[in-house]
């Protein structure tokens, strides 16, 4: 039987209108009910081009048990980012402010006021290391709200509080040697001298940075910049990352090896990235 999400016109919504969760579309009923029921609500936002957020959905919310946990814990929205980009950029701020990194599909957890105190992007199913099971944090995220509702609010008032402050004004200075020297020794610290890149899984090519590298090298010869690039660039197009057969590289690799694609390609990224390569 089709859920609430029935009746809207987003192909993203109506691709989850069958779900056995009890879907709601953002608005005033659903945060009303939140709080008649005083139950939190799980939002998630998405579009319908990202490949994680099927994954999710066919993992998780097309699943009877989990839809079940979902539909006794959470008032459940569905919003999808294309049609509502202003909600996507606010919690999308929030999640980076709470976790250091964003991206799609997007999980939030909030007050019946919309104020978010917990959030995260893709949680699989079964547990992966560095990954809870969806289910857990559904249980762990509920427990908190009603056992620790104090520290929830506060922790849902910090982070609106942090999103409301002025964003920090630039100084206005020009560029010296040492913020460059510092910005690069930063760069360096984080790279992964096995398989190229910056950081661990998910990897992302991060074009500007390489460009940085270059930049730094043509000021300052140093071999070990070099070799920087070059492992990336090679792994980069010798891995999943780059589309053997189509052409083009992928949004990001899943993994820290460049070995399997997110599947998605953003035009931006490719014209980033064709600078570095040429």
């Amino acid at each position: 039987m089709p859920n609430r999400l029935a009746g809207e016109t987003s192909p993203y919504l109506l691709q989850h209108k069958d779900n056995p969760v009890d879907w709601h579309p953002w608005g005033p009923e659903a945060l009303q009910l939140s709080r008649d029921e005083d139950r939190p609500i799980m939002l998630s936002i998405g579009y319908a081009a990202c490949h994680w957020c099927h994954v999710m959905a066919h993992e998780s919310f097309e699943d009877p048990d989990t839809a079940e946990v979902m539909n006794a814990l959470f008032v459940n929205i569905k919003v999808d980012r294309e049609e509502r980009p202003d909600l996507d950029s606010i919690y999308m701020q929030a999640v980076q402010a709470l976790t250091g990194r964003g991206g799609w599909p997007m999980t939030v957890f909030m007050t019946p006021d919309g104020r978010p105190f917990y959030g995260g992007t893709y949680f699989p199913k079964v547990a992966q290391p560095g990954m809870p099971a969806f289910v857990e944090v559904l249980k762990s995220v509920a427990d908190a709200y009603h056992s620790r509702r104090d520290d929830v609010v506060q922790a849902a008032n910090q982070i609106v509080s942090r999103l409301e402050s002025p964003k920090p004004q630039t100084s206005g200075e020009l560029l010296t040697a040492d913020l460059l020297a510092q910005a690069l020794a930063r760069l360096t610290s984080s790279f992964d001298y096995d398989h190229g890149g910056f950081g661990g899984a998910p990897k992302f090519p991060q074009p500007m940075a390489l460009e940085f590298l270059m930049r730094s090298y043509r000021r300052q010869p140093d071999p070990r910049l070099l070799q920087m690039l070059d492992l990336t660039l090679t792994r980069m197009a010798r891995g999943g990352m780059y589309d053997q057969i189509g052409g083009g590289f992928h949004r990001y690799s899943t993994d820290a090896r460049w070995l399997v694609p997110h599947f998605e390609k953003m035009l931006y990224d490719n014209a980033l990235l064709s600078q570095a390569y040429l």
